[in-house]
């Protein structure tokens, strides 16, 4: 039984030194110093403050994408022993010692480093020479602008590391498919494919671009094996649902994910939950959740409530009225209906508060058992301290003068009948007789005699003048103008009115609520109102010091000053390696020529090139160039402030097509063994020359040594290029 320990134990591997260089290699230009400059790197001070937030687990919502990247910026916090006390306010500001600089900035660089043998991978799966993948590697390695990038606290490294993983696995999966399908390695490297699409899309909705182009490739690809006769149906429908299972549902399932890991993490109230809705807030611990926890769930006859728009803009505010009227006549010279004022306020308040009565009784108590208020049930709103009624009818509006204006109603003894009898309507309803619910329900209040619907004014930024205290204005909106979510307001806090006399209930308007009952949000609900307003929130675009147009990221026109030591001349600037991106460019140029050339020659019926390396040539263009045009042009559709960090996943294919080129010319252009001789010279002469500018421009890609005055002018090559030099 034990004659198998008679010999020993063998295990034979294969190691690819070439491999193993490339990583050591891309490791020490990533890491080395990697805590240097030990202050605030540009961006930093932005993606910082997320790591801070997610240390004291406080939600925060970011409009620039998805939370994974953020989320691996924290995990190197977390790792660290970070504890999120650290002012991220300015650029340069020195990390007290508490900031664990080399962890927080480890994971990009990491990333960074292991796209070097990515590069390397991608090209012997394109079925290209290793001498040509190395070459390829060696330009991303000695790339300063990918090592920029790649050794502070920034996403763009990451994001370049899940798009080349993603490029690789659909290669490595190709490329089993015509031997070994369905195999373990075959699974794996389909269902790779779909998860580092998902986090790359997970990192910036730029990796999307790569996402739908190996989803094109992909829909291509099958779309030949359709052609296969040797196929069956059976086997082509298996092959079309292990995609979508890996292609999609995974990458779906992935994406959910993150959002649930993000909004499982930050359950704490903090400053960016205002934008969210009542029920968003109230799903947090502490802020909105410590005022309304215990509220009645159903809104009846005689509820006090304060209702909150759902928009939310230009501000948040609440439905809200005082004792003071509206002015006779405005400065413009139109008239009023000198009612009290009801207005929208951006700040609790109590008079904020409005009691839900039944217009065929009097009492402003709930009764025993309440009644609750339904879809398309009639109510009548009366201002809590004042005790006047919500009314609106055809008078002019003060800010919108064709809107109605809404009022508390004031008997004057004239010819103008109160009209307040509002009709409730849930929005967001299930059924035709849903109750209306706290925080949950989503309502509009139509106007029964005009069919006005209540609604925050849409005169953006507009407030009333002095005599309306600088409030937002309130209108009556006919239906006929559309739909819109100033229209909409929910019940933010809410009791169960007890106290009939007036002193009573204004003591009873002052105190908290008591009932308990719980109205957590369902994961999809907050899921889809988080995407929502990462997706339509946009800050206030200004221009940049260090902004940019994507016209100027070809010819690297612009730099980016990340750092600048506050006494000597040490810098950190975001430059990319000259010849590295003029030869980028020619390639790309030299390849879209030949290519033309050569559909111009095969219509013709002539073959320059044999059909295998034709295909080989196709479908590295269908990655390389179709990589960066996809990661490039959109930017010239999107209108937000750009910079330079946002061409490189661009970049990073345009320099996967250098060598693919190089290697092309070299294969089919270069047919004398003279030629082959002249072109390997040049090649060592421009590889010399890439290597010579990625020197040059070492101090300032890594902030050390510190350069004279003299050496930081002789860097300036262009004259946009923004070289900081201190006055003497």
């Amino acid at each position: 039984m034990l004659g198998f320990l008679k010999n020993p134990v063998v295990i034979t591997a294969e190691i690819n030194m070439n491999l193993m260089a490339l990583i050591v290699m891309g490791l020490i230009s990533r890491l080395w110093g990697l805590s240097y400059p030990r202050a605030v790197v540009f961006d930093e001070v932005y993606y910082g403050q997320f790591v801070s937030l997610y240390m004291k687990r406080i939600f925060f919502v970011d409009d620039s994408g998805p939370p994974f990247g953020h989320m691996l910026l924290a995990l190197g916090g977390y790792l660290g022993g970070f504890d999120g006390n650290f002012l991220w306010n300015r650029i340069g500001a020195e990390y007290s010692m508490n900031v664990p600089v080399w962890s927080l900035r480890l994971l990009p660089a990491l990333a960074g480093a292991l796209c070097v043998p990515l590069a390397y991978q991608i090209l012997v799966e394109l079925q290209f020479s290793h001498c040509a993948a190395l070459g390829a590697a060696l330009l991303i390695l000695l790339e300063n602008s990918l090592i920029t990038q790649s050794r502070f606290m920034l996403l763009e490294s990451i994001l370049i590391f899940f798009i080349l993983l993603a490029v690789l696995s659909y290669l490595k999966f190709y490329n089993l498919q015509r031997h070994s399908s369905f195999s373990g390695s075959w699974w794996f490297w389909l269902l790779l494919t779909g998860v580092a699409c998902s986090c790359a899309v997970g990192v910036k909705y730029m990796g999307l671009f790569t996402y739908m182009l190996l989803l094109t490739v992909a829909g291509l690809h099958f779309w030949h094996m359709i052609g296969d006769q040797n196929l069956s149906n059976v086997s082509l429908m298996c092959h079309f649902l292990a995609r979508g299972l890996a292609l999609i549902i995974i990458p779906v399932a992935m994406y959910l994910s993150f959002f649930y890991v993000h909004l499982t993490l930050l359950y704490r109230s903090g400053p960016h939950d205002q934008i969210m809705t009542s029920a968003f807030q109230a799903s947090l611990e502490g802020g909105l959740a410590r005022i309304t926890q215990g509220q009645p769930l159903e809104v009846a006859y005689g509820s006090q409530i304060t209702l909150r728009n759902v928009l939310g803009k230009p501000m948040q505010c609440w439905l809200h009225s005082h004792k003071n009227t509206y002015p006779i006549r405005y400065e413009n010279g139109r008239g009023s209906s000198h009612q009290q004022q009801v207005t929208c306020y951006p700040f609790k308040d109590v008079n904020n508060w409005w009691i839900v009565k039944d217009p065929g009784m009097q009492q402003l108590v709930v009764s025993n058992p309440p009644r609750p208020v339904r879809h398309g049930h009639i109510v009548q709103l009366v201002h809590g301290i004042t005790t006047r009624y919500l009314n609106t009818h055809d008078v002019a509006a003060p800010l919108s003068p064709h809107s109605q204006e809404v009022s508390c109603y004031i008997d004057y003894n004239i010819s103008m009948p109160a009209q307040n009898l509002w009709r409730v309507e849930i929005v967001n309803r299930e059924s035709d007789t849903d109750v209306w619910k706290t925080i949950l329900s989503e309502v509009r209040f139509v106007h029964v005699n005009t069919s006005a619907v209540l609604k925050a004014s849409g005169f953006i930024g507009a407030s009333l003048p002095e005599w309306g205290y600088r409030q937002l204005e309130v209108v009556g909106e006919k239906l006929s103008k559309g739909y819109h979510q100033s229209m909409v307001w929910n019940v933010e806090e809410h009791r169960y009115g007890k106290s009939q006399e007036q002193k009573e209930r204004e003591v009873e308007l002052h105190s908290p609520t008591q009932m308990d009952i719980s109205k957590n949000l369902s994961f999809m609900a907050k899921f889809t109102e988080l995407q929502w307003k990462i997706l339509t929130l946009k800050n206030e675009d200004t221009e940049h010091k260090y902004s940019s147009s994507a016209l100027d990221w070809i010819t690297m026109d612009t730099n980016i000053a990340y750092w600048l030591h506050p006494t000597s001349g040490a810098q950190i600037h975001l430059l990319g390696n000259v010849v590295t991106w003029t030869s980028a460019n020619v390639a790309a140029l030299v390849y879209m020529c030949l290519s033309l050339w050569y559909l111009i020659r095969r219509r013709r019926k002539i073959y320059d090139i044999p059909e295998e390396a034709w295909q080989l040539w196709v479908s590295a263009g269908g990655i390389c160039v179709g990589g960066w045009a996809v990661n490039y042009l959109p930017f010239f559709l999107m209108e937000k402030t750009l910079f330079l960090y946002h061409y490189l996943p661009a970049l990073t294919f345009q320099i996967l097509l250098v060598p693919i080129v190089l290697q092309h010319l070299s294969d089919h252009l270069c047919r004398s063994l003279l030629l082959k001789s002249m072109f390997s010279a040049l090649m060592v002469a421009w590889f010399s020359s890439v290597y010579l500018v990625y020197c040059t421009f070492s101090p300032v890609t890594y902030g050390e040594p510190s350069l004279s005055v003299t050496e930081l002018k002789d860097l300036r090559w262009k004259d946009s290029w923004n070289i900081l030099i201190r006055k003497q």
